[in-house]
């Protein structure tokens, strides 16, 4: 993509394989791939002299309402991270971009997020999404974290991460997690068995596991979040789960242009985008809410109005707790629910795509796999301490296919960033697509490689459920969610596809195949 000034300062290996990638001996000798080779100069003729004023970095059209025109007769919007990595391709390693209302610095280099997370503060600010917020201040519902900042986000947040995040509470929802993807294995078994082809032992069957992922998901993160089945792997799903998979659905994809408007207008105006996104949150909302009376319901009704000793779910541990208000849990349990499901349904399927096509990492993930799983007796917490190219997977999954594609931060002092000022209070946005597909980053990176994770130290690499206390505040949910089905599919299946080439993505407000793919799934000997 483009070489820096001091390639010491990545602290990355740039020794590469004959195998499509360039060496350490290229760049001893002065050698870089044509590619790059603009970018370099360019960089090159900027860095005479001191520091550099903010308006000096390269842009990529200075009126924002004509740049936004752009993007929507271009149909740019659902390629963004298209466009973010054929940017960065054309002007170098940082550039401004001002797209309607909205303006930003973006970056991609780790030594540059190092820099920035270091700004971040106290309380890290990142983009609201003000759609968002204009849906919650119009039906009047409280805000969760993820709409908050300050002090307020703070004390909500510390809270929350006692329920989420620590250890202690991941020992708690992790069995419950196992018990999800257990069933869903057994539930595709049977399936296979039944409807598929092949000796008795090896039967096959190829399908679209998109729809069946995100039953999953759903069902996963209810019965962390409520301390409930929804029963979605029966034959008939209740319809109520189908709207609420249709309303996640929607609300991502009406999210992405009303960033760039001013939501109050579209909604006096009465706007069809506005009223499509407002309908969506309004069925989130209602399902949560039935969810959390249903909750409340079964811990008033318990002895003493206490559990008797159960995991209650997420929701009866804040009540339980009594730190938060009613309405603060209901506003931050509905943004766990409405976060939870195609963020962990579709990386699920990249994953299962990158298995099926690489056999070789998947004999290998499988083979650590089946080892811990026999060491640790059904333990689902020791079965994936014991298989860590599991994790691997995940953050390789991620790597190639971010979820959201960029983690932004306002810098609370003026920083440096390639020789350029940005003033504090500068919306800068890490671009996570090109990050992870950048050669100057990752050895080989259009290989899938779970064990390049092995190492200790991630150095601003890893960040798709982004960094620090401003980190996604579900992230720990959604990491065992993934490894603990990754781990039961590789017990019961062997993945193939019909075809290596590389899958087409497309931008909503998550990262999408443009076609989910087919996966073929054959039944092995337990």
């Amino acid at each position: 993509m483009f070489k820096q000034l001091k390639v010491s300062s990545l602290h990355v290996n740039v020794s590469f394989s004959a195998a499509g990638c360039f060496s350490r001996s290229m760049l001893s000798s002065g050698v870089r791939p044509p590619a790059f080779s603009t970018a370099v100069r360019s960089l090159q003729r900027r860095s005479g002299g001191g520091v550099r004023d903010f308006q000096e970095i390269p842009n990529t059209g200075s009126n924002g309402w004509i740049n936004l025109l752009r993007f929507w007769k271009d149909g740019r919007f659902s390629l963004l991270h298209k466009h973010m990595e054929n940017t960065f391709r054309r002007l170098g390693p940082i550039y401004r971009e001002s797209l309607g209302s909205q303006s930003s610095v973006n970056i991609m280099l780790p030594m540059d997020i190092g820099e920035l997370f270091r700004s971040e503060g106290l309380h890290p600010r990142r983009m609201t999404l003000q759609p968002w917020a204009t849906h919650r201040e119009t039906r009047r519902h409280s805000k969760g974290v993820f709409l908050k900042n300050g002090t307020e986000w703070r004390s909500d947040r510390l809270l929350l991460n006692k329920e989420v995040m620590v250890a202690s509470a991941v020992r708690r929802f992790l069995p419950l997690l196992d018990d999800v993807a257990r069933d869903f294995c057994h539930s595709l078994r049977q399936r296979v068995e039944t409807e598929g082809v092949g000796e008795r032992d090896q039967r096959s069957m190829t399908l679209d596991p998109s729809p069946d992922l995100f039953r999953f998901a759903l069902e996963a993160s209810c019965h962390v979040l409520y301390g409930e089945r929804i029963g979605l792997f029966s034959s008939s799903p209740s319809e109520e789960a189908e709207r609420f998979i249709w309303a996640v659905e929607r609300m991502l994809a009406t999210t992405p242009p009303l960033l760039y408007l001013p939501p109050r207008l579209l909604l006096a105006l009465r706007a069809p985008l506005w009223t499509q996104h407002a309908t969506a949150w309004d069925h989130i909302f209602s399902h949560a809410e039935a969810r959390i009376q249903r909750g409340y319901q079964r811990l008033q009704t318990a002895v003493g109005g206490a559990s008797d000793g159960r995991f209650q779910g997420v929701l009866g541990q804040l009540m339980e707790a009594g730190q938060l208000s009613s309405e603060l849990i209901k506003a931050n349990i509905t943004e766990l629910m409405a976060g939870g499901v195609d963020t962990t349904a579709v990386p699920l399927q990249f994953a299962l795509f990158e298995l099926a096509r690489n056999p070789d990492v998947q004999e290998r993930v499988r083979a650590q796999v089946l080892s811990s799983w026999e060491q640790a007796s059904g333990d689902p917490q020791k079965a994936l301490q014991g298989a860590p190219l599991l994790k691997g997977v995940v953050k390789e999954t991620l790597r190639l296919y971010p979820v959201g594609i960029t983690v932004q931060r306002y810098p609370v002092r003026d920083i440096v960033l390639q020789n350029y000022r940005v003033p504090a209070g500068t919306l800068v946005q890490v671009c996570l697509y090109p990050l992870g597909r950048s050669p100057e980053v990752f050895e080989c990176p259009e290989r899938f490689e779970p064990s390049r994770w092995a190492a200790s130290g991630e150095g601003f690499r890893s960040l798709a459920f982004g960094f620090g206390s401003r980190q996604c505040v579900g992230r720990r949910i959604a990491e065992n969610e993934m490894q603990l089905l990754l781990l039961h599919i590789l017990r019961n299946f062997r993945l193939t596809v019909s075809s290596t080439e590389e899958l087409n993505t497309k931008y909503t407000l998550i990262l999408l195949p443009e076609s989910p793919p087919r996966i073929t799934f054959t039944t092995r000997s337990l």
